[in-house]
């Protein structure tokens, strides 16, 4: 009864095969999605732009102790530069910038009757030439800046309406930070800060004071040699 049961199923599964399998479609073959790597944005080139912004005397600066003015002072200029990516995050470069800046002619007058000095200031702008290190990931590049100061001001100083020789210099300078994103092919945007410091300036014997300004600006640059993101091969 055994062997009679086991041959009838062998029989059933025989026959039964070929219609399983003629009931199974074949599975249609599906290609492997192609993989896109992602873009690797390339800072290293010369650019060109221009920034408006503001500028501020510093506490004890010319422009709020001496000449009594703390308000700020719009500025709009330009910079040109250049950067060399040269590791994979990192970012080394070198840039030159002028800033004009606006409503900067002022004087004031101090001491005593028969004793009166009077200074005048006329700061016209704040130039630069700084290195800057940045660190990158994807279109943003954060960087740090610093170097040489020029300050383009002319001043005078009077006693009872005779020129009194001030002692004074025009280069200094300057430190700062910024962010910088790359938001479409050869164009980007940056904020920064920088710090101008001139030293101090003595107006007379035993009154002195300094000469600095902090800078807020916006700017945006055009980018040579670079047409978008470069993308890794594998």
């Amino acid at each position: 009864m055994k062997k009679i049961l086991l041959g009838t199923v062998a029989l059933v599964a025989l026959g039964a095969a070929p219609a399983l399998a003629a009931d199974l479609a074949a599975r249609p073959y599906t290609k492997a999605p192609a993989y896109a790597p992602a873009p690797i944005y390339n800072w290293t080139g010369f650019y060109i732009g221009g920034h408006i912004g503001g500028a501020f005397s510093g506490d004890n600066s010319i422009g709020t102790g001496v000449t009594a003015s703390d308000n700020g002072k719009f500025l709009g200029g330009v910079q040109a530069g250049y950067d060399w990516q040269f590791a994979p995050n990192w970012v080394l470069g070198v840039e030159g910038q002028y800033s004009w800046l606006s409503g900067t002619n002022q004087s004031v007058t101090f001491g005593a009757p028969g004793a009166l000095f009077t200074y005048a200031d006329n700061q016209r702008g704040l130039a630069s030439v700084t290195g800057r290190l940045g660190y990158t990931w994807g279109p943003a590049l954060l960087y740090v800046k610093g170097g040489w100061a020029y300050a383009d001001y002319s001043s005078s100083l009077t006693f009872n309406g005779v020129g009194v020789a001030i002692d004074s210099k025009t280069d200094g300078y300057t430190v700062g930070g910024g962010l910088e994103y790359l938001f479409a092919p050869n164009w980007s945007g940056k904020i920064e800060y920088q710090y101008y410091d001139f030293g101090n300036v003595t107006l007379a014997p035993g009154f002195t004071a300094k000469n600095d300004e902090h800078v807020v600006k916006a700017g945006l640059n055009y980018r040579f040699n670079w047409g978008g993101p470069v993308v890794a091969k594998y």
